[in-house]
């Protein structure tokens, strides 16, 4: 198995168990993430997403993984997250298809790719069900995001 391959195991196993900080140590420290509720995510802000992520599951999140392909350079893999959404106390089921960059051993380019329209029918109930494929409701869904995430930093 790959080094890189070996990595990207430890990432999603560190992931199941709620373990935010090993998973920041995958991470290069120039890290970018991108997926389509955050958007682009740089540097602390993409361990901070995660930390924010696991603990308001409070342990009830539910993490599997598979495919994990990897050398050198790149990357993949594809996960299954079940969770209640916090804001909604809607249960959520999101596949999600994973993409790795890697620089000095470690993740340094991580995309998440889900179809957010699904994921804001199940999360957001009728509202993502009427709107959620829309440019503007996708947008206020990544704008609402990253403020959550904002006044989690300022704590």
């Amino acid at each position: 198995m790959h080094p890189n391959e070996q990595l990207i195991h430890q990432f999603y196993s560190a992931f199941q168990k709620g373990d935010s900080l090993t998973m920041q140590q995958c991470y290069h420290p120039d890290i970018q993430f991108c997926d389509p509720a955050f958007g682009l995510l740089k540097d602390e802000q993409v361990n901070l997403m995660w930390k924010m992520l696991l603990e308001r599951a409070k342990g009830n999140i539910e993490i599997t993984y598979t495919d994990v392909k990897a050398d050198e350079n790149y990357g993949i893999a594809k996960w299954v997250a079940h969770y209640t959404f916090s804001q909604t106390n809607r249960k959520v089921v999101n596949h999600i298809t994973a993409e790795f960059q890697f620089k000095d051993g470690l993740i340094y380019k991580h995309t998440d790719d889900f179809n957010i329209w699904k994921w804001s029918q199940q999360a957001l109930g009728w509202k993502g069900q009427l709107l959620g494929w829309t440019g503007f409701f996708q947008k206020k869904i990544q704008e609402k995001a990253l403020y959550s995430l904002k006044k989690y930093s300022e704590r």
